[in-house]
């Protein structure tokens, strides 16, 4: 057979396929999934060839997807998943290598959901494990979404159909500050990268303000992510280097396992300070130097993650008198991060995504 069932009764659990081409990882991503009674693992296939072919013959709501396998890869496999089921959600289980971090970002790019580090050992996917608990969570995450739908298309074709600006109309929104910015905050985490590349595509080749940018992302990746940047947006970005003076045209990324922040000659600094919300980099950390040195002219956007970091440093943005636009609920992967600085009051707008870049762009075109 080329892939092999694991359950096919019918359950409200969010249904999982596992797609590695070593039996043994398949296993234990199976065991330590069916162990939670909100998941059903209901298939594992060896590659991508064999995923597709069980997910046209039984309904899949979240795919966990190994990068590197024979016969057809996981970047391969990607179009041909999505094109046999429509809004699946795929989360690539990635290696942290600088090969894997590549083809993880390409994943991504062509619609891959999110990822998950791979530990270095296989008895490391066991219950108590990080990668075990961050597989679980995005499943649920992704998961719960998509089956809902399933459950009540009705409402979820309605939702579809209703204008994008629906999320916004309860929210309290903010005046726009009459200043003008003189520095771009941007905060992503999980479907971070897209959504990067989507808002920054629209921008000149040589933004007029500089833009400081902080992905959830481990080391290998960030560097990586600013060459993709780069390289798909036709922007010059790079991983911020501590001592690096903050100048126009400028994009900076925070590197992974580093905190971001700008001192008051305007030089930026990385610490390893202990994780904020559980992250490093976190958001917080850069908005708060940025408001104590910027003030009033700090703009921060919020796009799609889980959690809530960057909610008090767009506390503290907005205390100085700068301005947060946050991605809106419909167009974002996780309504996390985004959700809590709009539900907090503290936004000035909360767009779509399509539309965030357009809202940027007259500050990058010419010198205020």
């Amino acid at each position: 057979m080329a892939f092999s069932a694991l359950s096919t009764t019918p359950s409200r659990r969010i249904r999982v396929l596992v797609v590695d081409d070593s039996a043994v990882v398949r296993g234990l991503i199976s065991r330590t999934l069916d162990g939670d009674p909100e998941i059903e693992v209901v298939a594992s296939a060896p590659d991508g060839r064999a995923a597709v072919a069980a997910v046209a013959r039984s309904p899949v709501d979240v795919v966990v997807l190994d990068v590197e396998m024979p016969i057809m890869d996981g970047l391969t496999a990607i179009p041909l998943l999505l094109k046999a089921s429509p809004g699946l959600k795929i989360v690539m289980s990635s290696t942290l290598t600088a090969k894997s971090a590549q083809t993880t970002l390409d994943a991504l790019s062509a619609g891959a959901t999110d990822y998950v580090l791979k530990p270095s050992a296989t008895r490391e996917m066991f219950d108590a494990s990080s990668f075990s608990r961050e597989l679980r969570t995005k499943i649920k995450q992704f998961g719960t979404n998509r089956t809902a739908a399933a459950r009540s298309p009705v409402a979820a074709t309605a939702a579809a159909r209703s204008p994008v600006r629906a999320n916004s109309e309860a929210l309290s929104l903010r005046p726009v500050p009459a200043v003008p910015p003189e520095i771009l905050a941007i905060g992503s985490s999980t479907g971070g990268p897209q959504a990067l590349q989507q808002v920054l595509k629209e921008l000149p080749p040589n933004p007029r303000i500089p833009i400081l940018i902080v992905q959830h992302m481990p080391a290998t990746f960030t560097g990586i992510l600013a060459s993709h940047i780069s390289r798909q947006c036709g922007v010059a970005a790079a991983e911020a280097v501590d001592g690096c003076k903050v100048e126009p045209g400028h994009i900076y990324i925070a590197p992974g396992n580093c905190h971001m922040t700008v001192d008051a000659t305007r030089v930026i600094r990385l610490n390893q300070d202990p994780p904020e919300n559980y992250c490093r980099p976190s958001v917080d950390p850069t908005l708060r130097s940025l408001a104590a040195v910027y003030g009033s002219r700090v703009l921060t956007v919020i796009l799609t993650g889980m959690g809530y970091d960057g909610l008090k440093g767009c506390e503290a943005v907005v205390e100085a008198g700068g301005s947060v636009i946050a991605q809106d609920k419909a167009t974002s992967v996780v309504w996390g991060m985004p959700g809590a600085v709009a539900t907090a009051g503290l936004c000035s707008a909360v767009l779509p995504l399509a539309e965030i870049g357009q809202r940027l762009l007259p500050y990058m075109l010419k010198r205020l």
